[in-house]
């Protein structure tokens, strides 16, 4: 069979795709990258797309689609999902990408983790990257999974720098978790989430830094889904007394208010010289 691959969002590693890829050529099949002048020829074509706004111009009716882009309930096929990663289809990614549990404990209504994976549950990682250079944990609440313990104790064993990319839940932080932490090599700041406002985080914050520096975190700000500016600049200008590195994730990126604000406090020269009473927009490039 020619299986012809098709990820909408090109600048992205998909997982699914490389498990897909990894499955057919150990059938036998000739597995190729999508080109839509060439559409009549594959016996099948497979579609990925993690987010339901990007552009689905080139997706036809035949297509197999998976992913969250296209539908929460989708999920690859078993003898797929057992698959390894192939690897070959990204031979410029330098990190791997790894899972060592799925879904998470919360429920937070913006998130769709919850609706698609359920309850946290341990899995096995995949292989990895052989042009790896570092380790991406992708891990929706790494902490958060019974068998936390086992996974710190394999990434430790990788020897490569580690970068929780969903940030660790600093509610479940006590010295034991620290511990773990700061036994394994980093390769940025370490992220956490201050994400609603009306969740009292001080005292999480202030357990934190008794354990890992401040310089040392970095803490995602979600604006724009269910809180005002005042609790934007609340929450920013406390994790700035805790010398803790703020970054704001608008909701919604063509929001004027969320994008300027966001541009404000990420761009760290301006946010460590103009307080937001005094930002203007128009002079921040």
């Amino acid at each position: 069979m020619r299986i012809a691959l098709y990820n909408v969002e090109p600048q992205i590693i998909n997982t699914a795709m490389m498990q897909v890829s990894q499955y057919h050529k150990g059938c036998g099949d000739s597995v190729h990258l999508y080109n839509p002048l060439f559409h009549q020829y594959y016996d099948r074509v497979y579609a990925f797309s993690i987010f339901d706004y990007s552009d689905k111009g080139y997706v036809k009716p035949d297509m197999v689609r998976g992913g969250t882009g296209f539908n929460l309930s989708s999920k690859l096929d078993r003898d797929i999902e057992r698959s390894s990663y192939d690897w070959s289809l990204y031979p410029d990614c330098d990190y791997s990408i790894l899972w060592f549990s799925r879904g998470c404990i919360r429920k937070c209504p913006y998130c769709v983790v919850w609706k698609k994976e359920g309850d946290i549950s341990s899995v096995e990682p995949k292989n990895l990257n052989p042009n790896g250079e570092y380790i991406k944990v992708y891990d929706n609440n790494f902490f958060a999974n019974p068998e936390w313990r086992s996974a710190i104790k394999k990434l430790r064993s990788y020897d490569q720098p580690v970068e929780f990319n969903s940030g660790i839940d600093v509610r479940l932080m006590d010295s034991e978790i620290a511990e773990a932490i700061l036994s394994l090599k980093h390769r940025r700041q370490i992220h956490i989430a201050w994400d609603n406002p009306k969740e009292d985080m001080i005292p999480c914050l202030n357990r934190i830094i008794k354990y890992i520096k401040p310089y040392r975190l970095m803490c995602y700000v979600l604006i724009g889904y269910w809180s005002t500016p005042e609790q934007d600049l609340m929450r920013v200008e406390a994790l700035r007394k805790l010398d803790i590195d703020p970054f704001v994730m608008p909701f919604d990126r063509k929001d004027s208010y969320q994008k300027n604000f966001a541009r404000y406090v990420n761009m760290k020269a301006i946010f460590n010289s103009v307080s937001w009473q005094d930002y203007d927009p128009l002079k921040s490039f």
